[in-house]
């Protein structure tokens, strides 16, 4: 792994590679993933957007690139404005070309105790904002996003939030999961979270013959995995009288 103040770099094999923020508490960061691609790159989901990915993390400059949101909760798409090319679901556009403190759902997570590290001695979270980044593309339930030599399939998977999605590699049973479905508590408590939906896109994903899942947070994992994450979390929320999970 490499990295400096602003951000870590890990290379892992596909031609893919994990970016996180080094200044963000583990608990708390999001996973950026860069693809490499024969046309063009791939980067699911951009950060926070305290640093700048662009200034920090040269491999996101190096060639055409198309910067896709799972979703847009603001540790996902802070970054998205530096990107020429956006592409989120439909059902989240207007999110991330007009977002706000609470349409992120920022208003209940930022905050002092989720750096490690502060940006910089006079760094005030109250100043921190995500910055408009209109969609080039909208994405729906069976898109591929195509990089020449690789193709990902949008899968449409409501509930986390209305638009969020992961991008299916077949060839490869590579799956970039977002906040969909990640090795952790899942949250279904955000304002425009939705669990009947969450069940299903949960059923849904069963049936994916998945090799590797690429999560929004925390480590990456195997089919094996994914499906006792889906067990928990289905049977948690069919409990009799179960009440919503809180981080």
């Amino acid at each position: 792994m490499t990295g400096n103040k602003r951000f870590e770099t890990k290379r892992l094999d596909d031609g893919i590679t994990l970016i996180t923020e080094s200044h963000v508490k583990p608990f708390f960061r999001c996973n950026i993933w860069h693809v490499r691609g024969r046309d063009r790159d791939l980067l699911v989901d951009s950060g926070m957007g305290v640093f700048s990915l662009r200034d920090h993390v040269r491999l996101v400059c190096e060639r055409p690139l198309v910067a896709v949101a799972s979703h847009t909760h603001f540790d996902h798409i802070g970054g998205h404005h530096e990107f020429a090319e956006r592409a989120v679901h439909a059902a989240e556009a207007e999110i991330l070309a007009y977002p706000s403190l609470r349409s992120t759902v920022a208003d209940m997570w930022v905050s002092d105790d989720m750096f490690a590290i502060l940006p910089s001695a006079d760094y005030r979270v109250a100043d921190y904002e995500v910055r408009p980044a209109p969609a080039t593309r909208l994405l729906r339930e069976g898109d591929v996003v195509d990089l020449g030599d690789r193709h990902f399939e949008v899968i449409h998977l409501p509930g986390h939030s209305p638009g969020s999605i992961a991008l299916w590699e077949a060839a490869t049973g590579i799956l970039f999961s977002g906040d969909v479905v990640y090795d952790g508590e899942l949250l279904d408590n955000a304002y425009h979270s939705n669990v009947d939906h969450y069940l299903a896109s949960m059923e849904r994903l069963r049936d994916i013959p998945v090799h590797t899942v690429h999560a929004g947070h925390f480590a990456s994992f195997g089919r094996d995995r994914m499906l006792e994450l889906i067990d928990d979390y289905v049977a948690g929320r069919r409990a009799p009288g179960c009440p919503s999970h809180h981080r």
